[in-house]
């Protein structure tokens, strides 16, 4: 399958798929993930190792965090230079006060967005993928 480069149909093809679980973002002192977890996703930062973590895996070893989120992957196949979708569909969901965090994998974009208005965002972009269905 190739990616994706065409906006429109990167737009149109969405295809929003909110995960069943609730995700956290807490950080950790050093470079390595400690033993146990199994993080979705990290980032190394000066700060910290940054871990994107199911909420009860994050509450069961006791790490703190302050934002509780919904997993939301768009299941069109985006190129990774592809230019414009994190634009429109970030300013779409502010435009419904919906703040959202994006981490690109190499098929997929994922958006963590506010775990009580999940399925919000979830409408807000099928929405948008309606609307941008080419004619």
């Amino acid at each position: 399958m190739m990616a994706e480069r065409d906006l429109e149909r990167l737009l149109s093809g969405m295809r929003p798929e909110l995960l069943d679980e609730r995700y956290v973002f807490t950080t950790v002192e050093g470079a390595e993930v400690p033993a146990g977890l199994r993080p979705a996703a990290t980032v190394r930062e000066p700060e910290g190792l940054t871990l994107v973590l199911r909420q009860e895996e994050a509450d069961a070893a006791g790490l703190p965090y302050d934002y509780v989120a919904g997993w939301i992957t768009l299941r069109v196949h985006s190129a990774l230079d592809a230019v414009g979708l994190t634009a429109a569909f970030a300013a779409e969901l502010g435009a419904h006060g919906l703040s959202c965090n994006v981490i690109a994998g190499y098929h997929h974009d994922h958006l963590f967005v506010a775990a009580d208005r999940a399925e919000e965002a979830v409408a807000v972009l099928e929405g948008l993928a309606a609307r941008s269905v080419h004619h």
